[in-house]
């Protein structure tokens, strides 16, 4: 049933980032950029050789794209990994892996396919702006939190939550 659960998040993620991605390309010209929200959010259309805040943008293409493919395949076995050992124990564990693991093949599939990837979501405030992004990282920042959310304080809480009932049960 996780597994089910997992596919289903994993793909869902996967097909809206590269719909949103494909409908980007098609309504805007490159660099374009339309105000939603004024002095808050555009939608803008660039691209980005590297990773985040273009790092590693400057890099050989030829050893860019494979350092990129190496790390997003590694990333996605980690995650299998990870949703193996420790999904199974946790539905939210099970999104936030799912948001990763959907955001990493979203981005992959841009670079295998374009060599790079579509970023159009510019948030900014008066002229701060965050550096563009898609849904794919979008999926991955929301899912990390998650991921930690669980981790930090979701879980220790539920497990002490457990120790005090078995102390006062052991007690009665």
């Amino acid at each position: 049933m996780r597994l089910a659960f997992f596919a289903a998040v994993f793909l869902g993620t996967l097909v809206l980032d590269q719909a949103s991605k494909l409908w980007i390309v098609s309504q805007f010209s490159l660099y374009e950029s339309r105000e939603i929200l004024p002095g808050f959010f555009n939608l803008t259309y660039v691209t980005n050789n590297g990773a985040a805040f273009s790092i590693l943008a400057g890099q050989p293409a030829a050893w860019r794209q494979v350092f990129f493919v190496l790390i997003n395949l590694v990333a996605l076995a980690a995650i299998g990994v990870f949703q193996y050992r420790i999904g199974r124990h946790s539905r939210l564990y099970t999104v936030a892996l799912a948001l990763i693991a959907g955001g990493a093949a979203g981005n992959l599939t841009d670079r295998l396919r374009l060599s790079h990837v579509i970023d159009f979501l510019d948030l900014y405030i008066g002229t701060h702006h965050w550096p563009a992004f898609n849904i794919a990282d979008a999926a991955i920042n929301v899912g990390v939190a998650l991921f930690l959310l669980n981790s930090l304080i979701l879980e220790p809480r539920a497990e002490k939550r457990a120790q005090t009932s078995t102390s006062l049960s052991q007690q009665s």
